[in-house]
């Protein structure tokens, strides 16, 4: 129990200070969210690859588990919404919400807390397999495009060139002059509670609802995700900490970014917005289960 508490509160407090700042003060979202997604995470994510000491066989492996479990989970989150007769852009917005972790602002703290920096270098690989699928996937899924064109946009993030420029960094043994990889680490260790104090003003802005589709898509997110990741994981055969890093990024709760895609790309953007902040409340509570669950705690 002191593990759990030392993982999920720590978190919890940061996102506390979000919402009351958010309260109080009228902030800019947009310009917040557009520093962490085009500066912090990138430097975060080219400073843990540049770093990493991560085998090419966890990133396989953490990979394919990605892929089987949220294979399994659009499957079953489709199969929900034709059984209750959701209309076409409500169903569409249940599989987004499904299929959309918080696997950066929350996700990264989550593994960095409960499982160290060897579970947030995985962790980053499973969020840069999220965001292929959040930023590729899903708008071509929403609206019906292409996917040459969903390729192109997911391109031109930074988070994939910083990601590339990791490892290409580290695989040709390069070494920053003037000490600047320590002004890159430190930009990157901005990142997170940036992230998590985003979570808390995105809260305090939208007052938590309770219906019948915000609840299922919760439980999609915070229960049947981790439940088919850990299955995934045994399946493949993956090793201890992959598996615990699959389960506790799967149990994140509904990322923001599913809000802005359903509203820019077609969707039920309200129902959206509610099972944001619902499951982001009821994730202090289903977290602990799960790090249980995988033995961690």
């Amino acid at each position: 129990m002191s593990a759990l508490l030392n993982t999920v509160l720590p978190v919890a407090l940061i996102v506390v200070l979000g919402y009351v700042i958010g309260r109080r003060f009228e902030l800019d979202g947009p310009t917040l969210s557009r520093i962490i997604l085009h500066l912090l995470v990138p430097a975060l994510i080219f400073d843990a690859m540049y770093n990493a000491r991560l085998g090419s066989g966890s990133v396989v492996g953490l990979t394919l588990g990605f892929a089987l479990a949220y294979a399994a989970l659009a499957l079953l989150s489709w199969l929900i919404a034709r059984a209750t007769r959701l209309p076409g852009p409500t169903a569409k917005t249940l599989v987004t919400t499904a299929l959309s972790p918080n696997s950066g602002n929350m996700g990264l703290s989550m593994a960095l807390f409960a499982l160290g920096q060897e579970g947030l270098e995985r962790a980053v690989v499973y969020f840069i397999a999220s965001s292929v699928l959040m930023f590729g996937v899903i708008p071509a899924f929403l609206r019906g495009g292409n996917p040459v064109q969903s390729l192109a946009f997911t391109l031109k993030l930074p988070m994939f060139w910083a990601l590339a420029g990791g490892l290409a960094f580290k695989a040709l043994g390069v070494e920053f002059p003037f000490n600047l990889e320590a002004g890159i680490h430190l930009v990157g260790q901005a990142c997170i509670p940036l992230m998590l104090l985003t979570l808390g003003i995105q809260i305090a802005k939208n007052p938590v609802q309770v219906g019948g589709f915000e609840l299922l898509a919760s439980s999609l997110r915070l229960l049947a995700a981790p439940a088919l990741a850990v299955g995934a994981g045994h399946l493949l055969g993956l090793e201890r900490l992959d598996i615990q890093v699959l389960a506790l990024q799967s149990a994140m709760p509904i990322a923001v970014n599913a809000f802005m895609v359903v509203a820019e790309f077609g969707g039920d953007a309200p129902r959206a917005a509610r099972s944001v902040v619902l499951s982001s409340v009821l994730a202090f509570l289903t977290i602990p289960l799960v790090l249980l669950a995988v033995g961690v705690g």
